[in-house]
């Protein structure tokens, strides 16, 4: 077995039962699913259905194995099975931990029996947490999971360039006059659309507040270039994030 092991899913499991109806060969499933053979032993002996009102439908059925499987699988959960590692995980969680600082801080102590961020997230969303209202406790208070698709890391909202992460040297330590710190900021709806922005010299700290009809690009430039001059300070030097 590899380092990743994906279990057989329900395609896999009709075609095995559509071979053994057919008498194929083990070593040949195996062959042209490229899976090892034992898995495919196993997986006939472990799933094999049997019913004693039913004596002659006994015999290996794909979507009869699936259910089996999941069924196993959900007695089986490490937090199902372990009460005390779950006592121990859910007083974490509505002390206010989040799932990865569980995970990370029981790697850190060398617990003999840890779980990982996904099984405390899969137990928070399974029938048990659900009945004890876990998910309240996450900082984003959902419901319901997000779909897995959705769970992928966005590409950052500013370019990297124009990144406060990147800033030069001479800017970063305040070094060099002449380099300003812009940011907008925003009023309750009920408002408005007025907005103002803030322009803090990062040497002398000097601040102007410009205000502003409406937080679209235009205007907010226009009013930097009418209210502080003819020479704006250079795009390099205007840096996205909040005055420190």
């Amino acid at each position: 077995m590899g380092a990743v092991y994906d279990h057989l899913s329900i395609t896999e499991r009709r075609k095995i039962e559509r071979w053994r109806h057919a008498k194929v060969p083990v070593d040949e499933m195996a062959r042209v699913l490229k899976r090892c053979r034992s898995t495919i032993f196993r997986e006939l002996k472990r799933n094999h259905f049997s019913d004693e009102s039913m004596p002659g439908c006994d015999g290996y059925y794909g979507a009869a194995a699936h259910l089996m499987q999941a069924e196993r699988r959900s007695r089986e959960r490490k937090l199902i099975k372990h009460p005390e590692l779950r006592k121990r995980v859910i007083e974490r969680i509505k002390n206010g931990w989040t799932p990865e600082q569980i995970s990370n801080r029981m790697i850190h102590e060398c617990a003999p029996l840890r779980v990982c961020q996904e099984t405390i997230y899969r137990y928070i969303y399974s029938k048990e947490g659900q009945r004890e209202d876990l998910w309240w406790y996450l900082p984003t208070h959902r419901v319901a999971r997000r779909p897995r698709r959705t769970r992928r890391r966005r590409e950052p909202k500013f370019h990297r360039d124009v990144s406060i992460l990147f800033r030069p040297d001479d800017v970063a330590h305040r070094r060099q006059f002449g380099h300003w710190e812009a940011d907008l900021m925003l009023f309750k709806q009920k408002l408005g659309q007025t907005n103002v922005t803030s322009l803090v010299e990062r040497v002398s700290r000097f601040t102007v507040i410009l205000k502003n009809p409406n937080k679209r690009t235009k205007p907010v430039m226009g009013k930097i270039m009418s209210d502080i001059g003819d020479d704006p300070p250079p795009k390099s030097s205007m840096w996205r994030g909040q005055t420190r």
